[in-house]
């Protein structure tokens, strides 16, 4: 991300009145304030290295959401379908997603507020509490899938009903709570340990399936078949949609101030270059994970009539049979397992950074946490009872058309944001990195409602 560098930066006493609706009295207010610059940095004079690795955490953390049990369905359905055909889209996504989560790193680094905060301290009360209700709302549709995820891997692993798995669900909030008790990076820590588990399960299931790699490089070259043929558009739509997810712009932009870097322009500005660097490498590997999901399921189920795969399920049932390893069904449910459990952890801190960001309320964490995850757990329980598996499933692709709904709501004002100099002083895009961040803003709206419409009607 490269600054405009053609005017000199506004005095201080314009940065302050750039924010209209900023009260002084809370001037000081810290996003996440118990993990607020709570990792200290080494020295100036150790290597490049070692304080790159003390900048690491944030972008793992964010790349949960890029792998959550929402993507996992239409990955599967578009490998089953289409072979290697629509990797140029997971591709494509990622892309989107690494520039929108740098911008997102650098409004957090340079202003010192999360997105939540900014978007207070920018709009008036009536649209700050428009934009708090779809937040919440697209923290619990998140929170929805991740409940599915976790209890449908709980029922392929140990037989637990969908119900019950849901309601065990509840006991990641507590997770999350002694996790931030004993320091953010025990945090961070967990959340990489469980992405290893990810990639380690695919990677197995990878070398077993032994995809043609001629195929899968010549997937990641986009094809004009993708715009004509309207069943692919339809799923490469719906990768993308369930790849960008909101609730992740407003909890990179907090996570990245647990770091105690200075609080200078050079200070800031190597902050951002370091988050810049950590969320772009946590993302590729997002990209390896979920590419790896199309490509086992390509490689399991598009060449052995097994093209109507979409479901979990279906996939869990059928991968050990068809790859010839016996462990391979396994490893999936335990990769779904990681990922679920992964994105509770995430999707509750987003919660508390969205409330506490919105409406400045603080209540007991434990209490947020568990107030947010009931809510999720509500409708699983009601579809599970009314209508078993087949409703569930539908829930789930429901939680991500309410993502798509919402994610207009996150991606415009954190553009606005970052490319006002009057708020972001030098620390301010480029104007290409603004063109190329509008761009990229209306391919991904324009895609999510096309989903939208095309799921509801």
């Amino acid at each position: 991300m490269s600054q405009d560098s053609q005017a000199p930066a506004p005095p201080l006493s314009a940065q302050k009145s750039a924010w209209r609706f900023a009260k002084t009295t809370e001037a000081g207010s810290k996003s996440l304030p118990e993990s607020f610059a709570s990792i200290k940095l080494p020295a100036a004079g150790k290597s490049w290295f070692k304080r790159f690795l003390a900048f690491v955490g944030p972008g793992y953390m964010v790349s949960v959401g890029y792998m959550d049990p929402g993507n996992w369905a239409t990955d599967l359905q578009g490998g089953a379908q289409f072979g290697y055909r629509l990797l140029a889209v997971i591709m494509l996504s990622n892309l989107m997603a690494i520039l929108l989560q740098a911008l997102s790193a650098r409004l957090g680094i340079a202003t010192g507020r999360d997105l939540a905060q900014a978007c207070r301290d920018h709009f008036p009360p009536a649209i700050n509490i428009a934009l708090w209700l779809a937040c919440e709302l697209a923290i619990i549709a998140c929170d929805l899938a991740e409940v599915i995820g976790t209890a449908v891997a709980l029922q392929l692993l140990f037989g637990i009903p969908l119900l019950g798995g849901a309601i065990i669900s509840v006991l990641d909030a507590f997770l999350v709570l002694f996790l931030m008790n004993r320091g953010f990076r025990y945090l961070e820590a967990f959340v990489i340990a469980l992405l290893s588990i990810i990639a380690i399960c695919f990677g197995v299931q990878i070398m077993a399936a032994a995809p043609p790699v001629a195929d899968v490089l010549k997937g990641f070259i986009p094809s004009p078949e993708i715009i004509t043929n309207s069943q692919m558009l339809y799923i490469a739509i719906g990768i993308i949609g369930a790849t960008v997810m909101p609730h992740n712009l407003y909890l990179h932009s907090s996570i990245v101030q647990t770091r105690a870097f200075e609080h200078t322009l050079s200070g800031r500005r190597e902050a951002i270059r370091w988050a810049t660097w950590d969320s772009t490498i946590a993302l590729v590997l997002a990209l390896f994970i979920n590419a790896a999901i199309l490509i086992v399921a390509a490689a399991a189920f598009h060449t052995t009539g097994h093209q109507n795969v979409a479901e979990i399920e279906d996939a869990y049932r059928l991968l050990s049979p068809v790859l010839g390893l016996g462990i391979a069904s396994t490893l999936f449910a335990v990769a779904l397992l990681a990922a679920g459990t992964n994105s509770t952890v995430t999707g509750t801190l987003a919660g508390q950074i969205i409330m506490e960001g919105f409406l400045r309320l603080k209540i007991p964490h434990w209490m947020q946490r568990l107030l947010t995850r009931g809510l999720a757990i509500m409708p699983v329980i009601v579809v599970t009872a009314l209508y078993g598996n087949k409703g569930v499933g539908e829930l789930l692709m429901l939680s991500q058309v309410i993502l798509s709904m919402q994610l207009p709501f996150a991606v415009i004002p954190l553009i606005l944001f970052v490319s006002d100099r009057q708020k972001m002083g030098e620390l301010v895009i480029s104007r290409k990195t603004t063109i190329l961040a509008w761009v990229v803003a209306a391919i991904i709206l324009i895609l999510n409602f096309k989903l939208l419409y095309d799921t509801v009607l």
